[in-house]
């Protein structure tokens, strides 16, 4: 047990906050709700592309460039209105049922909490603000600080040098695979929530926690971190 808890790092889309939130907003746009998950995967990857080959944009650009992909892919004419009002709906994602609460534990014991997310800081800001999470944290990360998405090494790096703190005083919390290895790599400790059809890589460092919610999650923290 380390002498001093490590901060607690939280992806902030998926993770903390319900990205099927959107899903009814993707149903009138493309008739079907599965365009979403389509379109997030194209977000995620094209995120690596502008972070492995350039140039950079940030995740609100990449996201219109991607709706337009997932437009042109399926035949569907897409409006800007229609395109606008699914972006403007990233900001106001809720959060899952059990994050409040999950939240509340962490800070009772103590534990200092941030995010750190690909969005933008002025999108982090709403968008913690709105589901009403604004208290629990700290501070909220954006990779645009260091124009890398994650899972390169910088973003996680960033989080540690603006809290004073080296990257194995972290422990990064995320619903996605490649958050864990990408902060792992860079030296953090991680916690992988394994949300409805999300899995660690088999090939990248495991983990020492990982559960099926925050709340389950929250409570192995604690048991390695007081």
């Amino acid at each position: 047990m380390p002498n001093i808890p490590r901060i607690v790092v939280f992806d902030v889309n998926e993770t903390l906050l319900n990205l099927r939130h959107l899903e009814p907003l993707f149903e009138d746009a493309f008739g079907d709700k599965a365009a979403l998950r389509e379109w997030f995967s194209l977000l995620l990857l094209h995120s690596e592309v502008a972070t492995l080959a350039g140039p950079y944009f940030d995740f609100a650009t990449l996201g219109r460039a991607a709706l337009q992909m997932t437009a042109s892919s399926r035949g569907v004419a897409l409006s800007e209105q229609t395109a606008e009002r699914i972006l403007q709906g990233m900001v106001s994602l809720p959060p899952h049922p059990e994050v409040p609460d999950a939240l509340q534990e962490l800070r009772n014991a103590g534990l200092r909490l941030v995010t750190l997310t690909n969005s933008s800081q002025r999108v982090v800001d709403q968008q913690i603000r709105n589901a009403g999470l604004e208290r629990f944290f700290e501070r909220n990360f954006s990779v645009d600080t260091v124009h890398r998405f994650k899972p390169a090494p910088e973003p996680y790096r960033m989080v540690a040098t603006e809290l004073g703190v080296e990257t194995r005083d972290l422990r990064m919390v995320a619903a996605h695979a490649w958050d864990i290895v990408g902060a792992m790599q860079a030296g953090c400790a991680g916690a992988f929530i394994s949300r409805p059809g999300k899995v660690l890589f088999p090939l990248g460092p495991q983990p020492d926690i990982a559960g099926p919610d925050l709340f389950t999650v929250a409570r192995e923290i604690l048991d390695r971190e007081r």
